[in-house]
Order: C-alpha cells, then structure tokens, then sequence
C-alpha cells in the first residue's frame, strides 16, 4: 500500500496504488482481451508485473533489504563472543544490548555507534546463537500498578560473585515498592530466615518505614512451612509471625509456582534488571560488605531513572510514598537464629558444617551463637566471647590465633604448624615484625623459651593497639632486644607519642578504665624546688689511678 505508481490512461496519467493498478490490469484481460504485451504497453510496466497480476490479485509484499551498519560491522565479531560467553554465564547475568554498548563505547573506542543498531544485531543474533547451541527462550514477567505507600514485593535471586578470587554463590534480596520502583538490595551468604529477616530491616531503615498495606510474596521457606491446598491461607513460621507483628505489616502470599510470578512481576523483573545492569560482569570483591557499598550507590543513581513511560522518575514517586509509610519500631528485632553448640577440644564450635574457634577457657562448655547473614557472635553467659565473619562456604574454618594462646604457652612447640597461625598470617594479624622478633628470639634463647616470649607479645595485643604493639617490636629490635617487657614498655611509649596511653578496652564491651594518677607523685608536685647540688664520685677517681705494688701484682 506504500507504492505508487503513474500508469497511462486513455485520459491521462493518474496516480494508482499497486493494488489498484493489478486490479485494472486483470481487468483489461478479462473484458478487453489484451494481450501480455499490450497490457505492458498500455501501462508502461515490465511484462514480469503484468504476469504477477494476472497470477494473484494481492502484489507479493515487498521484501526487506538487509542493511549493513558500517559502524557496527568492525565490532559484530566482539559481539558474538560475548553472547557465546553468556551461554555458559549465570542465567541471570547476562548481557543485554545497553550493557553490550556500553562495553563497546569503554574498551573499544566505538564512538558514534547508535543503540538501535546495536539492538537490532543483538536480537537477531542471539536467537540464532542460542538455537545453535540449543537454548531455549527467556521468560516474561508481567508488571503491576498498585496505590502509593500501600504495597510492596521481596524475592530473593541468585548471584555469583568473586569473592577474594574464589567464585561463589550468593543470593540477592530484593525490596521494591510497588508503586515507584524504588528497591533496596543486600547480598548475603545464604537465603535462610537471618537473611530474610536482615534484609527487611535494612530495606526499612534505607526507605525510612514499612509499607502501610501488605507485602507480597511468593511461598518461601523462612516464612511459610506449609502451603494449604485451598486458598491463600498458609501455616507461617512462627519467628516470622512475630517479626510482622513487630514491624506491622500484613503479608500477601502468591500461588504456587510459576502461575504465581505474575502476582509480583515487578520484583521479578527487578532482580534481573538490577543483576544485569550492576552486576555484570561478575563481581570481584574482597568482601560482602564492599559489595554492599557499590549496591548502595548503584540505587542512589536509579533514584534519577524513569521507568518505561513514565513522567517523573524513581525518585520522585518515591517521594510521594515517604508520607504513607508507617514510621518504625523504637526498638530493633534480633533477626540472628539463636543456636546453642557445645564447645569441642578444639576449643571450636560447629555452625552449618562450618568450624569457628572460641577462647581456649570455654572448652566443654556449651555457648550461645547468635547467627546472623554476615556474622556470628558467640557469647558465654551474657558476655561476648567471639565474633566471626560467616563462611560462604562449607567444611570451612575460621580460628583466631588469640584463642589459643594460653594453650600454646602450654604447648610452645604445637604453634609454628599451627592452622590459627597460618590463617592469622594469611589475615595480615601476624605481621613481619613478629617473625623477626621470633627469629631473634629463638636465636639467643632457643625454641621452647623464644615461642613462649612471642606468646607473650601477642598477648599485649588484648590490651593495647596492634600499631603500638608492632613499633614496640620494631623498637626492641633496633637495640638488640626481644624480651616482652622491652616490647610492652616500649609499646605504651609509643602509645603515650600518640596523645596519651591506650586504654585497655576489654572485648566484653565495658568501658574503659581511666588512668590512675599517683598520690606520691601530686605531693611531690607540691614539694618546693631542691636547689642543692647533684651528687657525685668524682673523688673515688683516684682510686683508679693508684698504681700497684710488686706484691699486689704477684697476688
């Protein structure tokens, strides 16, 4: 219906469509008995058109020229690579056409290169790569539109990432209001109830409230233990039902399986979104908590982003929402799962198949484990014995060389294979400057006695600061010593350097005990100055010049 075409008429030229210009032709045919040449001739066309038009009534549709992008063609090959690499990528991390553009636009130099030309090439490639390799397609989500203030959704979604050059799987926690988009994100180790329960907090904390209607969900596990046949009823668990009543907020359960995604398409969309846009390529970090910090600033810069059509962005409909939200609880909920292991002759107690040591003292006797997304604390009665960072892995351990110290005074011989002193120095705890105070050590005094002197130092670390400690060493050892009692004086005169000696703050948390003064030192203070002259032995001087006799030369 696009062409059209000037054919001849006994009257004139008139301008025709293609339809209408078969349409005459077919009729000359049939009522004037033209012939194939005369119908050409008749209206200036090739004899092949006039062919067609007697064949069909309706022109062929017109065929698509394939377009070459010049800019584009250099870079096709690159492409193909990295849509080669998502195959075997994370599901979830993969790259989409503005991550493959801003790739090329960073490590290409593809300056002029259009997003639509990009798009076109990947979505034409990427079926026939995955048909290739025998993918199969992507899902769809379907999004919602709910009141402001009133609603939000949670999932949870997989992520992989480099954590210390160890690739390993974490999980994403995903917060999003219904109405603006805005989300809160947390990366944890795990998707148990402590993540559950952490990443709501600090999704409240970060939006300021809670949500005054209800929050959907699908049937996880920390919050649902059994799904009933009919309806949306569902038997909670009961920690979960308290951390509701505690944040007053009511929960939406959506069906079962993937019929139930549609219920809360937009979290759905959201945690693939927020994986392919910030997460892509795989993260490489040195911790969780770092990781957490980019996420942090990758949603303060969606605030500024529209969604699809949208009039105002992110975080303008958000700041419609911040009024409707209902403040929160003046006091916190633990969201740790309280455990209580025994304490093994290893002086370490076991959490999820993953070994942590406590304080040699606590051995046989059992403790409390608050067990939280990111850490565990261990407490003995209502005193703090040991914290840890959690494990992302199992069959792991995580030993503290300052656990074992009383043992080792014991057992000197048992530290230099010891596994708490190769992780302390794998940790940067243990330092070059305790190497060499155990080298010189061990050279005047030998084994037993060196280790039992370095076991002494690394006590001083409990009461004063790990920088005084180390220039104490390094002290001792510029003039040739490497008793503890150098190290320790020499140690509290780096702290007074410092603007005043270290407190000794205890690891149970108590304050710090104030520096006590001397009473005989304040009366002294008050004493007048002595004005008479220092003391001195010069006279005996001459005792040393006194020349021998023969008899006291032969005795």
């Amino acid at each position: 219906m696009g062409w059209s075409w000037r054919v001849p008429t006994w009257g004139g030229l008139v301008a025709a469509t293609k339809v209408e210009l078969f349409e005459q032709i077919r009729r000359d045919s049939w009522h004037g008995g033209l012939s194939v040449r005369a119908l050409a001739a008749k209206y200036g066309v090739h004899r092949r058109l006039v062919r067609e038009a007697l064949t069909r009534a309706e022109p062929a549709p017109r065929k698509t020229p394939q377009r070459r992008s010049a800019r584009l063609e250099p870079f096709k090959a690159v492409i193909d690579g990295w849509l080669r690499d998502d195959l075997d990528a994370p599901r979830k991390q993969r790259h989409t056409a503005t991550r493959i553009r801003a790739r090329l636009l960073d490590e290409h130099e593809a300056g002029g290169l259009s997003y639509g030309a990009v798009r076109d090439y990947v979505a034409r490639r990427r079926p026939e790569i995955r048909i290739e390799e025998g993918r199969g397609p992507a899902k769809v989500f379907v999004p919602q539109h709910h009141p402001p203030g009133l609603e939000a959704e949670v999932d949870f979604g997989e992520l992989w990432v480099r954590l210390a050059g160890t690739l390993v799987k974490c999980y994403l926690f995903a917060f999003r209001m219904s109405y603006s988009g805005k989300a809160v994100h947390l990366v944890s180790s795990t998707c148990g109830q402590e993540a559950f329960l952490e990443g709501h907090v600090h999704a409240f904390t970060v939006l300021g409230g809670v949500p005054a209607g209800q929050i959907r969900y699908d049937n996880l596990t920390p919050a649902v233990t059994r799904v009933l046949r009919k309806g949306r009823a569902r038997i909670e668990n009961p920690r979960w039902t308290a951390f509701r009543s505690h944040y007053r907020f009511a929960a939406f359960y959506c069906e079962p399986g993937i019929e139930g995604a549609h219920e809360k398409g937009g979290v759905e969309g959201q945690v693939g979104y927020f994986r392919r846009n910030y997460l892509v390529p795989v993260p490489e970090v040195n911790s969780l908590a770092e990781l957490n910090e980019r996420i942090a600033a990758a949603e303060e810069a969606e605030e500024a982003r529209r969604i699809g059509a949208r009039i105002r962005t992110i975080g303008q409909d958000f700041a419609a929402e911040v009024p409707r939200l209902v403040p929160l609880p003046d006091e916190p909920f633990e969201t740790g799962l309280l455990l209580t292991p025994r304490v093994d002759r290893y002086s370490q107690v076991t959490v999820r198949m993953n070994r942590y040591s406590v304080p040699a003292r606590l051995i046989g006797r059992q403790v409390r484990v608050v067990l939280r997304s990111s850490e565990l604390v261990i407490y003995d009665g209502r005193h703090e014995a040991a914290r840890h960072e959690r494990m992302t892995v199992r069959g792991g351990e995580a030993l503290v060389l300052d656990h074992y110290l009383e043992a080792l005074m014991r057992k000197p011989g048992a530290l230099a294979g010891s596994v708490p002193l190769e992780q302390a120095r794998a940790a940067g705890v243990f330092t070059g400057a305790h190497e060499a105070l155990w080298s010189a050590a061990r050279r005047a005094l030998g084994e037993p006695a060196a280790t039992r002197v370095l076991i002494e130092v690394l006590l001083l670390h409990r009461h004063m600061d790990a920088a005084d400690v180390i220039t104490g060493i390094e002290a001792a050892l510029s003039v040739g010593a490497h008793a503890a009692d150098v190290v320790a004086v020499e140690a509290r005169r780096a702290a007074d350097a410092r603007g005043g000696a270290q407190d000794d703050d205890g690891k149970d948390g108590l304050p710090a005990v104030p520096q006590v003064t001397s009473l005989t030192l304040r009366r002294l203070a008050a004493l007048p100055a002595d004005t008479r002259p220092l003391p001195t032995v010069s006279a005996y001087d001459q005792l040393l010049t006194r020349p021998r006799t023969p008899k006291e030369g032969r005795s």
